[in-house]
């Protein structure tokens, strides 16, 4: 037996392997990126080439003259950056006090909730002012929201949000020393579901994104159905529609239950 056989097409098994090897290879690149493309659902490719480079995740002009599809609804307005408001002054804290008054009945004179509504101590500041905005613009469809921010200014809802911010959370650490549930800690790759944690604190935060520890599991609960059926739809890109979409109710109720419980 020769030790130093290496394989030359000269060899017959050598052409058997590589032929089969690259007929395997073809069948699935035209099974993969042309075959797969056109069968599914809702897709109307142009040519051949359009469902390859689909399939291969290629982003595709649009035709020139194209219309732009516009949502049929209400969407956000506010543009969140991570640097914005940032450095809110005693003044724009204490007027944002003064403004607070008429929001007392439902988030608490300190901003804790005694009702199912959010606590807003604590809470950053672009969350608090990013919804404001929404339920101005009706982006966020609230019949009791909508009256009370309909006569605040861009400068009023920038000063609420300071004064929230500026108090102090009901905690920045549970109590207890339990571990958060998966959907929290790791969320559901195969699913595309980033950890609930990456966005909302523990993990990470996204600019944008609510601090959620403490609040009322009942508001939450709603807020999470909201986004499935779709009667709250102000996330940016659809984001946490498509989270709450891909959820479990199991994995709603663990998610709900962690961070509620957290004081």
């Amino acid at each position: 037996m020769n030790r130093h056989w290496l394989p030359s097409f000269r060899d017959r098994w050598t052409r058997v392997s590589v032929g089969i090897t690259a007929g395997i290879a073809v069948v699935a690149a035209i099974i993969g990126f042309a075959l797969l493309p056109f069968g599914q659902p809702g897709e109307q490719f142009h040519s051949l080439w359009d469902a390859i480079c689909s399939a291969a995740g290629l982003v595709q002009r649009s035709p020139a003259g194209q219309a732009v599809v516009q949502a049929d609804y209400p969407t956000t307005r506010v543009e969140v950056v991570p640097r914005m408001l940032r450095g809110e002054d005693a003044v724009a804290i204490g007027r944002g006090a003064t403004l607070a008054l008429r929001c007392t009945m439902c988030h608490g004179a300190r901003g804790l909730s005694q009702a199912d509504t959010p606590n807003l101590a604590g809470q950053y500041p672009i969350a608090i002012y990013k919804q404001l905005m929404d339920f101005k613009t009706g982006a966020r469809a609230s019949a009791v929201m909508a009256p009370l921010v309909a006569d605040l200014s861009d400068a009023d809802m920038r000063d609420l949000a300071a004064y929230y911010a500026y108090l102090p959370r009901v905690s920045d650490r549970g109590a207890a020393e339990d571990q958060p549930p998966p959907i929290v800690a790791h969320g559901a790759p195969m699913r595309g579901i980033a950890p609930c944690g990456a966005c909302h604190g523990d993990l990470g935060n996204k600019p944008g994104a609510a601090w959620l520890e403490g609040q009322p599991a009942a508001y939450l609960r709603s807020q999470l159905e909201a986004f499935v059926s779709g009667a709250r739809r102000n996330d940016i890109g659809e984001q946490m529609r498509n989270v709450a979409h891909g959820m479990t109710r199991d994995e709603i109720n663990a998610a709900v239950a962690f961070y509620a419980q957290r004081p």
